[in-house]
């Protein structure tokens, strides 16, 4: 199945490691004139020496107003990933105001930020777009100490819905993304011992985690016109492991 972005614009967030930096490498190689957004500007430079034609943005989006105007020099934006997220794991009785003030600033209300700019030029412009919000199986499922984490990326399903419900008319698709663990270099710090992801992958008919390219097609597939009729859903990616 050839998907193809050529005469698109688009803006992935959290672009600079892992999930981010592959998804905004593969819409340059479909086509995509691409706008890589992370707050680091040493990985946004390593991605730019390895795509020169990727357009690179530094922004912390846990600053709202000064995060906001970036974007909103970027001109029109036809699709959108939003990617960037942070964890803090903490037992339920250990989590701190700060902790859930951080968690829900990027993984949150950044997009909303985000995603209000490039959606009015959108709808501006008439012509619609798509738009994927990196959830998780931590928004379906309790994980111990995910308290923050899980609480963000369930209210991010129901942002993604109610993107859906109003936008719609304006031809404009809005889903998320919910992977199980994925293999990038963050994903094996934290889930290599395997008494940690034994019980995990036991419960998972595929008996093994996503790896960035399972992210990477599936988040091309919801941005695409393959998936036309796609709107407001959160689309699982975790192997079976809710079935069990």
């Amino acid at each position: 199945m050839e998907i193809s972005f050529h005469g698109k614009r688009a803006l992935v967030t959290g672009a600079g490691k892992g999930i981010g930096r592959e998804i905004a490498k593969k819409l340059v190689e479909c086509g995509a004139e691409t706008f890589a957004l992370s707050r680091t500007q040493a990985d946004l430079d390593s991605l730019k020496s390895e795509v020169p034609s990727m357009n690179i943005v530094q922004a912390d989006l846990q600053d709202w107003d000064g995060s906001r105007k970036i974007v909103e020099q970027l001109g029109p934006i036809d699709l959108l990933v939003n990617n960037a997220a942070v964890g803090r794991g903490s037992p339920f009785l250990e989590v701190k105001k700060e902790e859930l003030d951080f968690i829900l600033d990027v993984n949150l209300k950044a997009v909303v930020n985000v995603s209000q700019v490039c959606v009015k030029g959108m709808i501006e412009r008439g012509q619609g777009g798509a738009i994927v919000n990196m959830s998780s199986i931590a928004s379906k499922m309790a994980l111990k100490n995910h308290t923050s984490y899980g609480a963000s990326k369930a209210a991010l399903d129901m942002l993604t819905k109610v993107m859906c419900l109003e936008l719609g008319p304006h031809k404009i698709r809005v889903n998320s993304l919910n992977p199980t663990v994925v293999w990038t270099k963050m994903g094996k710090s934290g889930w290599s011992d395997p008494a940690k992801s034994g019980p995990m992958l036991a419960r998972t008919p595929l008996n093994k985690f996503a790896e960035l390219e399972d992210v990477v097609n599936a988040t091309l597939f919801l941005l695409s016109d393959k998936s036309a009729m796609v709107n407001g859903t959160a689309m699982l990616l975790e192997g079976g492991l809710c079935c069990s």
